[in-house]
């Protein structure tokens, strides 16, 4: 695939973000410029086959019937529920409360389309989960979506919570309760206030999309639907602990 005007090709763009993430670097976004989604979501696949196996994905919509976005997580992302995280790697430090929900079976290209019964048929369970965004871009306020995109949605990490077993009705986020405390303080407390609450049609766009990209979803990978609280950024040193409905508290610190 051919690089828009003022941008590098997929895999020079892939290769400037994989040195960005492992050497603390940043690149300027007008250097991932593309013409579509569809090369944005390119240079996704290349990093990825730099870093390494895809442990998860992220997906989310602004508004219910705006078309969904999506990025695939670095297995060595994810990461277990009390962790501590030091370094020059988490600067922005951006927290955003979401509900995940784990795969018991794959999901593989095909040609006829996924439906939300074989959606709900393949999810095992539901976890809370925090999500850290991070960012490879030198202007990341000023970056266009598709550069944005291209580096993973500004996806850092994602710290996993409990799991416990799925049931249909967590595909609603119509009523889904999130609290987020920075060391003891409540900063956030939504009820129902997810952008696109409807967690079974992100999914079974998803599916269709991994599929239609020749991926497609596979068992044990977590799928993270969008945050529950916005996004809110903690200072270094802070202790993170999100609360989700039913679901047990996850916490992470810095």
């Amino acid at each position: 695939m051919s690089a828009a005007a003022g941008g590098l090709a997929p895999a020079s763009a892939a290769h400037a973000l994989h040195l960005a993430r492992r050497e603390g670097r940043r690149v300027p976004s007008a250097l991932l410029q593309t013409a579509s989604r569809a090369e944005a979501y390119a240079i996704q696949d290349a990093t990825l086959a730099a870093i390494g196996p895809v442990g998860g994905w992220k997906v989310g919509a602004r508004a219910p019937g705006l078309e969904p976005t999506c990025a695939p997580l670095p297995a060595e992302g994810l990461l277990p529920g009390g962790v501590r995280l030091q370094g020059p790697a988490w600067r922005l430090r951006g927290i955003e409360a979401e509900i995940g929900f784990q795969l018991g079976a794959d999901l593989p290209p095909r040609a006829a389309p996924y439906t939300l019964a074989d959606v709900a048929g393949a999810v095992e369970s539901v976890l809370p989960v925090i999500e850290i965004v991070e960012t490879r871009l030198a202007d990341w306020f000023g970056a266009d979506a598709n550069a944005q995109l291209a580096d993973l949605l500004s996806h850092g990490a994602l710290v996993l919570g409990r799991r416990q077993p799925f049931a249909p009705a967590w595909f609603d986020l119509t009523r889904a309760e999130a609290a987020l405390h920075f060391d003891g303080q409540t900063v956030a407390h939504t009820v129902g206030e997810h952008p696109s609450p409807d967690a079974g049609a992100l999914l079974v766009w998803l599916a269709n999309h991994c599929a239609a990209r020749g991926a497609g979803l596979k068992a044990g990978q977590i799928v993270t639907s969008g945050s529950c609280t916005g996004m809110l950024f903690a200072s270094a040193g802070t202790a993170v602990r999100v609360e989700i409905g039913e679901l047990a508290p996850v916490a992470l610190s810095f």
